[in-house]
């Protein structure tokens, strides 16, 4: 195996920690440095003894890394990421690349005419399970896929909105949770052509949503419904449902339905459902359920992204991949406030 990537990590938050915790795992990476301007940064760095750094400009006059993760506030991703760009430095961002579409556009020229790998970091593509999924589907056994449905319920505690970044716009449920769905359900369905939403911040009264609902149209003629709010008492959630990360309760439920004309799929449990013999209401069922290899995915994107540094692979989730997603909460935010159908082009 080649020596490992050194890879520096922007941000020692929830998910900057995270990464910190699989680059240190990863036979293919390693850590360089954490940048991050509050004393927990310097505090991680010193426990992993690895330089720390205030920004990302003093981390370069010091030591320049193969790869960087940016992992810090949302509103700050696209100046991390050009940072990045300009100094030639191959970058995964967390998602969502940018607030807001046309300035995630600019990262992604920005990379593209430096010619330097710019990965979103929606890592729930790299989940063995999906991959599982989108090859069941793929295979052509659901037949034509009419309808979707995707749930995101669960209760956020108090705590989690004390840094007031998390309450102000672009940090709500939609922007930080329903972006993987979304991402997920283009991932395995299609393209989606429009969108149609509402939301509500009835609960706790911030400048973000507390619940969205909307009807996503795709290309391919399917439609589907999303529900996502993060003050629902309930089990029905990627994070609850999956397992993917112990921090949360593991439930025995389903976060997506998936139906065709020949089947239907539930994400994660890849219970397959189809009728014994004619495709009739009076038919009996038979299921079928597929068992993925379990493994971390944030610690298979980091190994990734340790290959596409190397020019061993292609970006599984591009810039432009993470930004097409970014036009479609885009879309669900605008129709939220405009009460209109938002088709996107």
């Amino acid at each position: 195996m080649a020596k490992p990537v050194r890879i520096a990590v922007m941000g020692a938050g929830l998910i900057g920690k995270r990464h910190i915790e699989h680059v240190l795992a990863s036979d293919r990476a390693t850590l360089s440095a954490i940048v991050d301007p509050t004393p927990v940064g310097k505090i991680l760095a010193e426990q992993h003894r690895v330089p720390w750094f205030r920004s990302f400009a003093e981390m370069v006059t010091h030591d320049k890394p193969e790869g960087v993760i940016i992992a810090t506030p949302n509103q700050v991703h696209v100046a991390n990421g050009i940072d990045a760009v300009s100094a030639g430095i191959p970058v995964l961002v967390e998602k969502p690349i940018a607030d807001d579409v046309a300035s995630g556009l600019k990262l992604v020229e920005a990379a593209e005419k430096a010619k330097v790998p710019l990965l979103t970091g929606h890592h729930r593509r790299h989940n063995l399970m999906i991959q599982r999924a989108k090859a069941i589907i793929d295979s052509g056994k659901l037949g034509r896929i009419i309808t979707v449905h995707g749930f995101f319920w669960l209760s956020k505690p108090a705590a989690y909105f004390e840094p007031q970044w998390r309450r102000e716009k672009g940090a709500g449920p939609v922007f930080m949770n329903l972006i993987h769905d979304v991402d997920l359900l283009r991932y395995l369905v299609g393209e989606i052509s429009s969108v149609i939403a509402r939301e509500s911040n009835a609960v706790r009264g911030n400048a973000v949503e507390d619940v969205s609902v909307m009807l996503l149209s795709f290309a391919n003629g399917a439609l589907g419904t999303v529900n996502v709010s993060d003050s629902v008492v309930a089990p029905w959630s990627w994070e609850q449902t999956t397992g993917e990360n112990p921090v949360y309760p593991h439930t025995d439920q389903t976060c997506y339905f998936i139906g065709g004309t020949h089947g239907s799929l539930t994400v994660p449990r890849l219970e397959f459902w189809s009728n014994v013999g004619e495709r009739s209401w009076w038919e009996p069922f038979t299921i079928e359920r597929t068992i993925a290899s379990d493994a971390d995915p944030l610690r298979l994107q980091v190994d990734h992204f340790a290959r596409v540094i190397r020019g061993e692979e292609a970006p599984l989730v591009s810039g432009r991949e993470g930004l097409q997603t970014l036009k479609v909460i885009e879309a669900v935010k605008i129709s939220a406030r405009s009460g209109q159908s938002v088709t996107l082009t």
